[in-house]
């Protein structure tokens, strides 16, 4: 495969906050964290990242200093370029300094849901828009509209500068579809933590995780030992790690995986609005349950 850059685990980075400021001491320990527990590949920015509470400036500041910080150590995938006006995404794409970054995932348009032709439109516009390669990203539970396998087999049929697919439907015959029709070179990856071993185990080439946050080196493993098929391995793993997903989630996403963050001490697990912190009981309930993992 061409793209074997992408092959593996990618984690969606936190934005750390403290007072209302992004934390960068901290956002450049979770990059050394993550980058030591062995992942792939970061991604900036993205729906795990809070890009939606961030102005322009924040956000700019914030891939300037993972670029200097990773220091080429793994490719940046940047994850701020989607919305429901294609016209303005892809003017942001074409004014965009893209120095030092490797590719951008973008979803699909949120709130409007729109046709499969609609769709298959909006990234037609963003690829004519983009100089580096674009990473689809269906997540129906935030845009409200699934992109169907046929649509995302289209997608990769008409340009190469589709690389790949972050597909968080959870959905294995939708994704077992597009595995078996894609180009050769096109990646399909989970986008959800808790599919990641199914999905490998029909051809899914590894997981953008949420959780790798505070356990990459775990979850680096597993998705190596389900690449190389070693499937008792990767199974064992993810059942050693799985009762935490729930309480990840609980509150909502990055809720959950900030609190795992500050009990770890990389962070505070400061939110912005309308995000809430976690309630006592459940950083109660995520903290035991981390803290028997990592035991």
């Amino acid at each position: 495969m061409k793209h074997k850059a992408y092959i593996g685990t990618g984690v969606a980075l936190i934005t750390p906050f403290r007072n209302g400021e992004v934390d960068f001491e901290a956002l450049e320990r979770i990059i050394d964290h993550t980058i030591e527990g062995g992942v792939e590949y970061l991604v900036m920015l993205g729906s795990t990242g809070e890009t939606a509470t961030l102005n322009k400036e924040e956000a700019r500041d914030i891939l300037d200093v993972a670029i200097k910080h990773i220091n080429k150590r793994v490719p940046i995938v940047a994850g701020n370029f989607a919305g429901n006006n294609t016209l303005e995404v892809a003017k942001y794409i074409e004014e965009f300094d893209f120095t030092g970054i490797d590719a951008i995932l973008s979803s699909s348009p949120a709130y409007v849901k729109p046709s499969q032709e609609g769709i298959y439109r909006h990234y037609m516009a963003l690829e004519e828009a983009s100089p580096v390669p674009i990473i689809i990203y269906n997540v129906p539970g935030r845009t409200g509209s699934n992109l169907t396998w046929n649509t995302t087999v289209r997608l990769a049929e008409a340009s190469d500068k589709f690389i790949g697919i972050k597909e968080a439907t959870g959905d294995l015959i939708q994704t077992t579809r597009i595995i078996k029709n894609k180009p050769e070179d096109f990646f399909v990856t989970s986008g959800d933590d808790e599919v990641t071993v199914p999905m490998m185990s029909v051809g899914g080439h590894g997981g953008i995780s949420v959780i790798g946050n505070a356990l990459p080196t775990q979850f680096s493993n597993l998705v190596r030992a389900g690449l190389k098929g070693d499937f008792a391995t990767a199974k064992q793993i993810n059942e050693d790690i799985y009762d935490l997903h729930k309480w990840l989630y609980i509150e909502g996403n990055p809720v959950g995986i900030k609190t795992a963050m500050e009990i770890l001490g990389f962070c505070t697990n400061e939110v912005r609005l309308p995000l809430h912190p976690i309630s006592r009981e459940n950083y109660k309930s995520l903290e035991k349950v981390l803290r028997g993992i990592l035991d």
